[in-house]
């Protein structure tokens, strides 16, 4: 048996695949594109084991994914490819389209021949996990509960709307040709080899080298954080024992402002490298023009996967941002590696 692992070198794929090859020998076939945000770095730990192979494409190279299937004949794909940065979206939202809504298009029909090609067991036991985010179901007021699998999809950037149009060609090709898929939709994930673009990584390395501290407007912006490795065992729960057509959102139940997030980085670097001249980090911080349409609040309802699955997190917000403050203090020289 093998695992067919798109967007492999990315976050949170590559943490899906480290902490695959801590609990199993199965075999991974594992596929990305290696644009700016993909990395083998974050897969050294898999590159050279004899269970692991490595392709270099994208979900959208038809021949390539479908010599993979040919050749490895995985009993599941988790699909974790896409591009995620809001930002970027803002800025061209056209290489959104492309991979997260062309080639989810694509990988889906790929899926879809290989998996009529098989008979009995191996057909029944086929999965196809689309992994997606929290973003599709748009914002919150701040008394709003969170979103729950049931809330209706309400995206309001380029890149929450490719992720929105992924999903819903995910459940069409259920409800119309009976592939046999899963959906997870997760908060905002944070920890080790996360591209420094994102707040926790780029407020890190921004503090250390002693630039800015970028706050978006206010800083009130509210998020549900979880941690990298929670999210991906949620993944494993989910491919095990997940109900085909059903969507399972995965949160870490940590709501927190993005002000919030930022001083508390600065608060355990402080503590864990404090800076030469004694002053805290926090005087680094600095208030910039809101970005354009930017949601207020997310947060995810997390019960059904731990009622029907038995999932829910390991780390607290506490917990999991002092490992991660920790990690990028000590590969330092993994991030000026992905960034030249």
């Amino acid at each position: 048996m093998t695992l067919l692992v798109t967007g492999s070198a990315g976050f949170i794929g590559s943490c899906y695949v480290r902490q695959h090859f801590e609990h199993s020998t199965e075999p991974v076939a594992s596929l990305d594109a290696l644009t700016y945000a993909g990395h083998l770095s974050t897969l050294s730990s898999a590159l050279n084991r004899p269970e692991h192979t490595f392709v270099h494409a994208s979900i959208g190279d038809v021949n390539a994914v479908r010599a993979i299937f040919e050749k490895h004949k995985p009993r599941a794909v988790l699909n974790f490819a896409a591009e995620s940065h809001v930002d970027r979206s803002i800025l061209g939202p056209g290489a959104f389209i492309e991979t997260n809504v062309v080639g989810t298009y694509r990988l889906l029909e790929c899926a879809r021949e290989y998996w009529n090609s098989l008979e009995g067991e191996a057909k029944a036991a086929f999965r196809f996990l689309h992994v997606s985010t929290d973003e599709v179901y748009g914002t919150l007021a701040p008394d709003d509960a969170p979103f729950s699998e049931t809330n209706r999809y309400k995206p309001n950037s380029p890149y929450s709307a490719s992720k929105a149009a992924s999903d819903h060609l995910v459940r069409a090709w259920h409800h119309t040709y009976g592939l046999p898929v899963l959906t997870t939709n997760c908060s905002n994930n944070y920890g080790p080899y996360h591209f420094p673009e994102k707040l926790i990584p780029l407020c890190i390395m921004n503090a250390l080298n002693g630039k800015q501290l970028p706050v978006y407007g206010d800083g009130q912006q509210i998020r549900d954080w979880l941690f990298v490795e929670d999210h991906t065992r949620g993944i494993r729960t989910v491919l095990e024992r997940g109900v085909l057509g059903e969507t399972y959102n995965i949160g870490g139940w940590n709501e927190k402002a993005n002000l919030d997030v930022v001083k508390l980085i600065c608060r355990l670097l402080d503590e864990l490298q404090p800076r030469a001249d004694g002053l805290s980090y926090s005087t680094q911080i600095a208030f910039v023009t809101d970005r354009p349409g930017h949601d207020r609040r997310y947060a995810i309802d997390a019960r059904k996967i731990e009622r029907e699955l038995g999932w829910k997190p390991a780390e607290t917000f506490e917990t999991g941002i002092r490992k991660t403050v920790q990690w990028y203090l000590a590969n330092q020289a993994w991030v000026s590696e992905v960034t030249s």
